[in-house]
């Protein structure tokens, strides 16, 4: 599926371009806004890496990566990433993953953008199962995972090295029946 558009109230998906480098580099290069996520605040070349990697896996075919721009629609700014990937070991699954500017924390954005992937998930793609990990300390996520009618599963112990340190993930699923339920 290229390009993919989808919209809520105040937020959009769509596919990422060469110009938003230094739009996702005020997220991924802030150490605020990856203080929970899974590595260290990323360099410009890092970020430039990344969108070019995601724009290349978006005309793949088939396509199992979907790494979205999250934009305001009343300013069209580049506000947060998001990401579904298909998962090779399950089918019909995917993996997601979010992260917003933290000028836009504790608006309702993580929500809006958790409900955006899902329904790209399910009603796009017909998938069955859609999950995410997050941090332990991430409460914030672990709330906006919960409204979206996502379940807490469990715990992957020892999943993530940060900081040098080893560290737990706390994993989010739901399932199509569910989704469609809501």
């Amino acid at each position: 599926m290229y390009p993919v558009s989808r919209h809520s109230q105040r937020l959009g998906l769509r596919e990422l371009a060469t110009d938003d480098v230094d739009a996702v580099l005020a997220i991924y290069g802030s150490r605020e806004a990856t203080e929970h996520l899974s590595f260290e605040p990323r360099s410009r070349e890092d970020v430039g890496q990344i969108v070019a990697r995601s724009m290349a896996s978006a005309i793949a075919s088939p396509r199992s990566e979907y790494a979205l721009a999250v934009v305001e629609h009343e300013t069209g700014d580049l506000v947060g990433f998001g990401r579904l990937a298909t998962d090779p070991h399950q089918q019909r699954a995917a993996t997601l993953g979010f992260a917003l500017h933290p000028r836009t924390w504790g608006a309702g954005y993580g929500l809006e953008t958790v409900h955006l992937l899902l329904a790209l998930g399910f009603e796009d793609l017909e998938l069955h199962r859609i999950w995410g990990a997050r941090s332990p300390l991430n409460h914030a996520s672990a709330r906006t995972m919960h409204r979206a009618g996502m379940v807490e599963e469990g715990r992957i112990r020892e999943h993530v090295l940060k900081n040098g340190k080893w560290r737990d993930s706390i994993v989010h699923g739901i399932l199509s029946h569910e989704w469609d339920a809501k």
